[in-house]
């Protein structure tokens, strides 16, 4: 393809696979202004693992009110749930989201905690010891039924009202998230601040604090233009599993100042040019971003989608 990546070069020190963990069709659509059909977003989903992905976060079985963009749940989760090889988690915010899950059949689920109280309060209305009292039957019922839960954890190294977020403040959650039962923790730069240093830093402390690299994913957001800078830091100390949105799409309703998320095709641009595999056809997922952004009304934030984009996609 035109402006295709360079013949890769072999990257000492860099893991030489990286699973990608798709967001867009939950964290991506949940911030956008217009609504798609839920047939719409099912075809989003089967469009992303033709292209390869193999882990697509598909909705979220949280209340309507208050994320109306994902209310459709229930219709959009039968539509994609046979696919086969393709791992789809849902975001269950308590038990009752946890029964409209697996009720549906789903078989992998996410809770959403905070490392600070501010966030834990907009976001869940609740204190983050309250919220991880509430997560815990979730998380012992999930795992009763044999699904495997994953936890977030947003605003690891800044907070719109607290500001720094102290590493051992985001440790003390952590551990509390995997001393749930949650098999892998995703760590949130919510606003978008983070910086390698700072990365490097709280990965450090985790892995002293018993919680090894392998059981964790990086969420980072774009806001200083760091989520490449701080995925590589990251890769460096051994994740291997790297949270990214399809044409960036994303931000966070809670937390105004947070903008998109890091594209999976800025990432798989740099992948690809490390060498490293990813089993994702860019050149397919780049024609699925344009496609969504043809029906969202607006061009992609994606600067590997933008600069790819006088190609002809592929329907």
């Amino acid at each position: 393809m035109p402006g295709a990546v360079l013949a890769p070069t072999s990257a000492p020190g860099y893991p030489a696979h990286v699973r990608i963990h798709e967001v867009g069709p939950r964290d991506g659509l949940q911030n956008e202004p217009a609504t798609l059909p839920p047939d719409v977003k099912a075809e989003f989903i089967h469009r992303l693992a033709a292209a390869g992905l193999t882990t697509i976060e598909a909705t979220s079985f949280v209340h309507p009110r208050w994320v109306p963009q994902l209310a459709d749940a229930e219709q959009v989760f039968p539509l994609v749930r046979d696919l086969t090889g393709v791992r789809l988690p849902v975001l269950v915010p308590n038990e009752r989201g946890l029964e409209r899950a697996l009720a549906h059949g789903a078989r992998e689920v996410a809770v959403f905690a905070s490392a600070t109280e501010s966030f834990a309060r907009a976001n869940l209305n609740r204190t983050v010891d309250e919220s991880l009292t509430m997560f815990t039957p979730v998380v012992a019922r999930s795992l009763d039924a044999g699904v495997p839960v994953r936890g977030y954890l947003s605003m690891c190294f800044g907070d719109p009202w607290e500001g720094d977020v102290p590493v051992t403040q985001v440790v003390r959650v952590a551990r509390r998230l995997s001393d749930l039962g949650c098999a892998e923790l995703s760590l949130g730069d919510t606003i978008g601040v983070a910086t390698p240093g700072r990365v490097a830093e709280l990965l450090n402390a985790l892995a002293a604090a018993g919680i090894p690299a392998d059981r964790l994913a990086v969420h980072f957001h774009d806001t200083y233009g760091q989520a490449l800078a701080n995925t590589l830091t990251a890769l460096r100390h051994g994740v291997t599993t790297v949270d990214a949105s399809a044409g960036g799409l994303g931000g966070c309703p809670y937390a105004k100042s947070a903008t998109g998320n890091l594209a999976t095709e800025d990432l798989l641009w740099m992948l690809n040019g490390l060498g490293i595999s990813t089993g994702v056809d860019l050149e397919r997922l780049v024609a699925t971003s344009l496609w969504l952004a043809r029906r969202l009304g607006r061009p992609s934030p994606s600067r590997t989608v933008r600069a790819l984009s006088h190609q002809e996609p592929r329907e």
